[in-house]
């Protein structure tokens, strides 16, 4: 695997805090980034040898041997579970009726009155959409439950909550103050007409 021969007893030019900083580092790393972290920790304090990385950092020999290839090549390696293990979210496995839910929220979803933000509120509800998807030939087998489509529908960018209407303005100190200096001044006395008596 390429290591050199180098003695073990190599001392690291790293104080004890510092070992552990860059363990803390590497613990708090996972997959390829943590092995391309070792990997480079390795060239740079253990001449790239994986079993003075284990003495030193205590690091597993083959993974940082795996982070070192991987950084020679620069082909990722992919572990099974990583790979092949998860569940597909529920719009991936149902993509036809997915886009028929979109359209769908997209027909009940309103802006945000205030035009503060980008999102757009819907009125329909997890238990509505699934009522409508029923309605619309669906099997309950194929649809999920009415906490997963509110999910569904929160990672297609609707939010599950009903619009507000534009509120009025609170009333303020200074409101009171403008309507009085209103009032003053259509209550001043009109000059009258001189009358020709």
């Amino acid at each position: 695997m390429g290591m050199r021969n180098t003695p073990l007893e190599f001392a690291p030019p790293l104080s004890a805090s510092q070992i552990a900083d860059l363990r803390l580092a590497a613990s708090k790393m996972t997959g390829p980034t943590r092995r391309a972290f070792q990997a480079e920790m390795t060239l740079k304090y253990c001449q790239g040898n994986p079993l003075q990385a284990e003495t030193v950092f205590g690091w597993g020999r083959h993974t940082v041997a795996l982070g070192l290839s991987e950084r020679r090549t620069g082909i990722l390696c992919l572990g099974a579970q990583a790979a092949f293990s998860g569940r597909k979210r529920w719009e991936d496995q149902h993509p036809e009726i997915a886009a028929v839910l979109r359209q769908l929220a997209e027909a009940h979803a309103q802006q945000d009155p205030t035009f503060r933000t980008t999102l757009a509120y819907t009125r329909l509800t997890a238990k509505a959409a699934l009522e409508a998807l029923g309605s619309q030939g669906y099997s309950a087998e194929q649809l999920p439950s009415p906490s997963t489509m509110a999910e569904v529908l929160n990672r297609m960018g609707f939010r599950l909550r009903k619009v507000l209407k534009a509120k009025p303005q609170k009333k303020i100190a200074e409101t009171d103050a403008i309507f009085a200096n209103i009032e003053k001044k259509t209550r001043r006395p009109r000059p009258r007409p001189a009358s020709n008596a």
